[in-house]
């Protein structure tokens, strides 16, 4: 099943497995959420349902802002996000969804904006490459050198260049849900997600495929293959 909730990443830490291994992992504040709106094939040509997330004064909201709440009949909200959700049909406005709507090992797709680093030049923004800084290189060791051919007479589509970096909406796919905790509205995902410290992120259901790891190689019996040659050394790997 598909689901979705909005959510504040509120930092990075580490935690243990059973094994002693570490994962590096994000905490998200997830939830709750509101139902504030249920959009239908009938009505608007396609399925899906609005969230709302925080509470806000109400004088903040314009009155377009305050009369769709108020018509939900929900009090108001800072954040209001849509989700295309395969049984968005069976939920309710007013449905409150909090982070045990996800468990342990799902996998997830998290969206945020990522952190502002202002104008940047190419080396910084594209990873570009800087001339030798001997042999009079002069003070261009970090400019964006040629710009092209001159036969055209343009520049190209697509040309690196110095420019505003950041501030994109990123979306790190394929995380694994490693702790849930319901009380403190909490989702602790493995890796890293984009945005500062108290960025806004939506969590939902991983597009992805997934598929379930098999068990380890066993010891072929064809000669051509290490693991016939060498029986001792495939056993080992496995281990």
């Amino acid at each position: 099943m598909e689901k979705a909730i909005i959510g504040k990443k509120v930092g990075m830490s580490q935690i243990f497995d059973t094994d002693g291994k570490v994962i590096p992992v994000t905490v998200i504040e997830a939830g709750p959420c509101v139902v504030v709106q249920k959009k239908t094939t009938e009505k608007d040509g396609y399925e899906s349902v609005q969230l709302g997330f925080e509470d806000i004064a109400e004088h903040k909201l314009s009155k377009p802002e305050a009369g769709h709440l108020a018509k939900a009949g929900v009090s108001a909200k800072k954040y209001l996000k849509e989700f295309k959700l395969s049984k968005g049909a069976e939920m309710n406005i007013g449905d409150v969804v909090k982070a045990d709507t996800f468990a342990v090992g799902d996998h997830v797709d998290v969206t945020g904006i990522s952190k502002g680093h202002g104008y940047a030049g190419v080396i910084k923004r594209h990873g570009a490459g800087r001339t030798p800084t001997t042999h009079g290189g002069g003070p261009v060791h970090r400019h964006a050198g040629s710009m092209g051919p001159i036969d055209p007479a343009r520049i190209f589509k697509g040309k690196i260049g110095a420019g505003h970096m950041g501030v994109d909406q990123v979306t790190v796919m394929n995380l694994d849900v490693v702790k849930v905790d319901a009380e403190l509205n909490m989702i602790v995902v493995r890796g890293a997600i984009p945005g500062p410290k108290g960025g806004l992120v939506t969590v939902r259901s991983t597009a992805k495929t997934i598929f379930e790891k098999k068990g380890a190689a066993g010891i072929s019996n064809n000669p051509q293959k290490a693991s016939g040659r060498n029986p001792q050394k495939a056993s080992a790997r496995n281990k």
